[in-house]
């Protein structure tokens, strides 16, 4: 505590002394190479007579210089490359100011025959040179090497954690090693030893850094765990992409290793990076995806200064919608919600991380249709983001009237409130399981989608009615990732309902983004096709979530097959036979070619539907769905 609170000052101190004795060392070097004799005799002189009274203006002056280079304001134990080379510099000016001095004040006054300062010049007289080029070494000597003294005492001599040492083996062998190795060096308290790297680049096999030998590359790593006992994997390639991370899990597949990450290259300007900042690499990293370069000026100008309404605002997509929202400073944010706890969750964390943003929290079932034509009547929204649904296929399966409910008449009350309000934007949030579909849920999106085009192509709407599908998001409540982490907590087993099942993920953030950037370009009536990316087979991703997690599947963890759920397929589609997709300004957006159906047709069908909100007659909803979407066969009923 004392240390820290005076430290500067202690600094400032330390260099006095090591001044003092760089600038005696040089006078005792300087007469003892000269003779021993004329050491011995003339210590006296030198001494009393030019060290003692020169010393004062050596210590002052380098105290200026080495203050002006920022030199006092430095940790000792964080001492590298640059702080060496701060110090040459100030040497070196210190030597020229002293070669300055030593010409004013002993060969000028030989010129001018006068003296400026006779007591300097008398000393300068006495002052031989050589000693400002020894003193120049010894001061560089010293400076340096008490620095390293601390660091070193900080990186060799440190107690090691309670918990013991862990041994480390690190993912590639650039910059992001050599920054990690260094800040694991750094640390008050041992906790990791590293035991070497591996990387592919055949340049960099048996080289070293900071000490730390490239052992190999990442095929051998299994190899090069079980010989040097290694216990914990840190990944230090910030760059590298989502393929090869998952081809470094599937080489570790039957190991017992725990999996430590960098930051992105975002986190990692200027090699700024800590030990706290490695964490265990998560199944997003292997699955998400590059950063989406969004249109900023578009997507400001669909929100900025306007009053914008979240529907589910508690939920997964819709709370990630709301804080993206709330970056292009909406006029007024509604967060409309039917679950109170969600709501007031998403609610604190706004007014906390905006709290310049005007935020309004409405508990509302779109269900409740007065409800949702007094909150729009109220609130005149401007823009609407509908992400309220019920999305669990087997759970809507079970129970199909309250999928006729909230995907299909919540969807028509908050559609028909923003067509009598005169709302300008209305966005609903789709999925991939309305293509083809085979299951209560994705039959009662792709209902809700054909109301809103329907709805849009009514000659006096003033509303753009647009929808956004994509697929599973990974971290959602209740999707497949969060429970895979339960089980795998528990021991296990793992269960995945089949060898080929196969989905589309995409990052909740990533999906927000992109379904703002498609409301902000697109016209009314379209539907927009996100790129999903490559399909995951799940048990691929149970795999190497078990891995990730320090234990080999089928071995500490098991992987159990339940079977095709009700509803589900074993693929997702991505288009209905017939219809194309066509690309837009943007990589990432796709637009849906569909097929209009006339406004009649769907008035008469959802007419139909909805005399079955509160039936628990399955076959009747189902063939009431075939009404208006004739591709929907059901796969797998509930008996």
């Amino acid at each position: 505590m004392f240390v820290a609170k005076y430290q500067h000052s202690l600094n400032i101190l330390c260099h006095v002394v090591i001044f003092s004795v760089a600038l005696l060392a040089s006078f005792l070097l300087r007469y003892d190479i000269a003779s021993r004799t004329d050491f011995n005799t003339n210590i006296g002189t030198w001494f009393f007579g030019v060290y003692l009274p020169i010393l004062p203006f050596f210590v002052i002056l380098k105290l200026i210089i080495f203050g002006q280079l920022k030199l006092f304001r430095g940790g000792w134990q964080y001492s590298g490359i640059r702080d060496i080379a701060q110090i040459l510099l100030a040497s070196w000016l210190f030597v020229f100011i002293g070669f300055g001095c030593w010409y004013v004040f002993n060969l000028l006054p030989r010129q001018l025959e006068q003296t400026p300062i006779p007591l300097l010049t008398s000393y300068f007289g006495l002052f031989p040179r050589m000693v400002l080029l020894l003193d120049f070494l010894a001061t560089v000597f010293l400076a340096c090497s008490a620095r390293l003294s601390v660091r070193i005492y900080r990186e060799e001599l440190r107690p090691i954690s309670v918990e013991g040492r862990t041994r480390v083996l690190i993912i590639g062998a650039g910059n992001s090693a050599e920054t990690i190795i260094r800040e694991i060096n750094r640390q008050r308290i041992e906790r990791y030893r590293v035991i070497g790297l591996v990387d592919d680049d055949p340049r960099k096999q048996k080289m070293y850094i900071h000490e730390v030998p490239v052992l190999g590359k990442t095929d051998e790593i299994p190899e090069i765990c079980e010989d040097n006992d290694i216990e914990e994997l840190i990944i230090a390639m910030p760059s590298a992409s989502q393929k090869q991370l998952r081809e470094v899990i599937e080489r570790c597949a039957g190991t017992k290793l725990k999996f430590q990450s960098l930051p992105g290259m975002s986190d990692l300007i200027d090699g700024r990076v800590t030990v706290s900042q490695i964490r265990p690499v998560d199944i997003n990293d292997l699955l998400g995806r590059d950063i989406v370069e969004l249109n900023i000026d578009s997507v400001a100008k669909f929100i900025n200064g306007r009053v914008v309404l979240v529907t589910g605002a508690g939920g997964s997509i819709g709370s990630e919608m709301s804080r993206q929202i709330c970056h292009y400073k909406p006029k007024q944010l509604i967060l409309l919600e039917q679950a109170e706890t969600p709501l007031f969750d998403i609610a604190g964390e706004l007014k906390r991380n905006f709290p310049d943003v005007d935020t309004v929290q409405r508990i509302c079932d779109i269900y409740d249709r007065d409800r949702v034509m007094k909150t729009w009547e109220t609130h005149h929204p401007e823009v609407v983001i509908h992400a309220a649904a019920h999305k669990h296929v087997p759970m809507m399966e079970l129970n199909p009237c309250e999928a006729v409910k909230n995907n299909i008449l919540g969807v028509k009350n908050v559609s028909d409130a923003s067509f009598k309000y005169k709302t300008a934007e209305f966005v609903t949030i789709s999925t991939d399981k309305a293509v083809n579909p085979s299951s209560v849920m994705g039959c009662s999106k792709r209902i809700g989608e054909i109301y809103t085009q329907a709805l849009n192509d009514q000659p006096n709407c003033q509303t753009n009615f647009k929808a956004v599908r994509f697929g599973n998001v990974l971290g959602s409540a209740g999707s497949v990732v969060p429970t895979f982490r339960r089980q795998i907590a528990a021991g296990g087993p793992v269960t995945v309902t089949d060898p080929e099942m196969t989905r589309y993920f995409m990052t909740i953030p990533e999906a927000a983004q992109l379904v703002l950037q498609a409301a902000a370009n697109g016209q009314g009536g379209q539907i927009f096709l996100l790129d999903m990316g490559d399909p995951v087979k799940i048990v691929d991703l149970a795999k190497q979530m078990i891995t990730l997690s320090g234990f080999r599947p089928n071995e500490d963890i098991d992987i159990v097959f339940s079977g095709v759920r009700p509803g589900e397929k074993l693929f997702e589609e991505l288009r209905t036979e017939g219809e194309d997709l066509e690309p837009t300004v943007h990589p990432k957006i796709m637009i849906w070619k569909h097929q209009a159906i006339p406004w009649g047709q769907v008035e008469d069908a959802i007419n139909h539907i909805e005399s079955f909100q509160n039936s628990m007659d399955r076959s009747a909803i189902v063939a009431a769905f075939q009404t208006i979407v004739p591709e929907y066969k059901p796969l797998n009923p509930p008996s």
